[in-house]
């Protein structure tokens, strides 16, 4: 069962059933995804993810649609941070993580098509969306989405080519058996998101860049110092800032 706080902006119709359009968020917010970061050093990674998202945050961002994120990993510690989140999922699957949460009301769902959203323009100060974007085959739809209804601010992760990831076609299978349950998925350039936004009258604020090494490669050492002590260097020298991926990327609207 799914709840909706009183406080959630009204919604709007849309001409498409709800769960109608994207899904890919159903497998990032079921178990099986989630045990991918149930250890140490998945634990670290989130912690990682969840620093770069409070960097980028400001006084404006009080109210947030998380656009498939029953995984938690951002509606959550949003929510503990004292912000008004509601977060939207293609199915009402995607809302069993985040149960113990909408039933103390601390966090609002609701079912919804994650490209055609069902709210009115500007009806959030922000919105998010992560782990979604280079799965969705209608990213451009989603991006203008995200826009649509924010008023201030999109905050969004995904994956960038100039990074490790340019050999992802090549050590796919390697990926796939480290983590086990691995997508294939879409890789950007940040010209590109950022001519996207543009498009909606977004530009790029700021953006932050994780690893320079592979995910991949943190989770088969399972050593949090492990990963520090190969993550340290290029962070001080700079070449995290140019080659790290995942990136987390705040866009604002431009007026």
């Amino acid at each position: 069962m799914t709840h909706l706080a009183a406080a959630t902006p009204a919604s709007r119709d849309t001409t498409k059933p709800p769960g109608a359009g994207e899904d890919a968020d159903v497998h990032a917010s079921s178990d099986e995804y989630a045990a991918r970061f149930g250890n140490a050093v998945g634990q670290w990674m989130l912690q990682a993810q969840e620093e770069a998202l409070f960097k980028l945050l400001d006084d404006d961002c009080a109210t947030v649609l998380d656009v498939g994120g029953g995984h938690g990993q951002i509606a959550i510690p949003l929510a503990k941070h004292d912000r008004s989140v509601t977060v939207v999922g293609s199915s009402h699957v995607c809302a069993q993580r985040l149960t113990p949460y909408i039933e103390s009301g601390t966090i609002s769902f609701k079912t919804g098509n994650l490209i055609d959203l069902p709210y009115h323009d500007k009806s959030f100060a922000l919105t998010t969306s992560f782990r979604l974007i280079s799965h969705c085959a209608n990213w451009r739809t989603l991006v203008s989405e995200l826009c649509r209804v924010s008023e201030h601010a999109v905050i969004i992760d995904y994956p960038v080519w100039l990074s490790v990831n340019i050999f992802t076609p090549l050590f796919f299978f390697l990926k796939r058996k480290i983590e086990g349950n691995t997508r294939t998925y879409r890789m950007f350039s940040t010209w590109e998101l950022e001519r996207e936004f543009k498009k909606h009258g977004f530009k790029l604020e700021r953006n932050y860049k994780l690893f320079v090494w592979p995910m991949a490669l943190h989770r088969l050492l399972k050593s949090i110092p492990v990963s520090k002590n190969l993550e340290a260097p290029p962070r001080f020298l700079g070449i995290t800032r140019l080659l790290g991926s995942p990136v987390v990327a705040k866009f604002v609207r431009a007026e």
